[in-house]
């Protein structure tokens, strides 16, 4: 097996994210620890890796032994104590402090060797990397959604990121079929700096009732994109996209032109997040 030092990894929430993510690294045969602390999550996270390696299988994707092994690779649990690897994988909640005391905890069970890896879609390497207690051992390594389909994986560097664990953290990238990207750690990294325009625009025209969301959503399909962008917000969903927005627009000084739009913050206050919740832009079947 590529990157023969990791064998187990661990992977910190369960939500879209990362149980996609989990699926990602027990389908290329790694063992696979799940954690999070709602237990609830733990169990939506194993019947949607079932469903998804259930179509993967029917598609031909996957045999019928690589399903098997797929499942059997992952383990659940809301005990921090269990989860000893070698890497780990964050998808938890966009909040520095939140990233930072999970990392230290995990060095304390595990040590200094850790590799830990932030699926941070908008938050600095460095800033994480200055409160934890092994900085050279932090990476970015931000998937997109939905994991188990999406290539493209952004490799952060940071300024204390060893040189080698970027390297390694490439090769497993590639050890798991994605097409991985190094990148400067910089507000949004590239995918998510290039795109705020191509969220916010949508939103603004739709606000200014220059244009309907199925409009912009019809229009954007038709030209080659694969969903348009409120389709898209709601399959990411509204409060992540939101967040990120907020975050690259504070980060580079407030430009009026990437201030995130009032119709996004209105639907998270109704608490209306997207296909998390049925409802978004667009309504879900329940």
């Amino acid at each position: 097996m590529a990157n023969n030092t990791i064998h187990t990894i661990i992977v910190c929430g369960a939500g879209t994210m990362g149980s996609g993510i989990a699926q990602v690294a027990a389908t290329a045969g790694f063992k696979v620890i799940q954690f999070d602390l709602n237990e609830s999550m733990l169990v939506r996270a194993a019947e949607s890796m079932a469903k998804s390696l259930q179509k993967f299988l029917e598609k031909g994707k996957i045999g019928t032994e690589a399903f098997k092994d797929a499942i059997s690779n992952i383990h659940y649990t809301s005990d921090i104590n269990e989860c000893k690897g070698e890497l780990v994988i964050e998808a938890i909640i966009e909040n520095k402090e939140a990233k930072v005391g999970l990392f230290n905890q995990l060095f304390t069970i595990n040590g200094p060797q850790l590799i830990v890896a932030s699926n941070t879609s908008s938050i600095s390497i460095d800033l994480i990397a200055e409160s934890i207690a092994y900085p050279v051992q932090l990476v970015g390594m931000h998937f997109f959604n939905p994991a188990p389909i999406m290539k493209l994986v952004e490799v952060i560097k940071g300024k204390y990121t060893s040189p080698a664990i970027v390297q390694q953290i490439t090769d497993l990238a590639l050890f798991m079929q994605k097409a991985p990207v190094i990148c400067k750690d910089s507000p949004g990294f590239i995918v998510n700096r290039v795109a705020r325009p191509y969220y916010l625009e949508a939103m603004h025209l739709v606000q200014t009732g220059k244009a309907t969301i199925e409009q912009v959503d019809a229009v954007l399909a038709s030209i080659g994109f694969k969903m348009g962008p409120f389709k898209l917000m709601d399959l990411i969903g509204l409060d992540i996209n939101y967040s990120v927005s907020t975050i690259v627009w504070e980060d580079l000084g407030k430009p009026l032109r990437l201030k995130p739009a009032s119709i996004q913050k209105d639907k998270i206050e109704q608490g209306l997040l997207g296909v998390k919740t049925k409802i978004g832009f667009y309504q879900y079947e329940k």
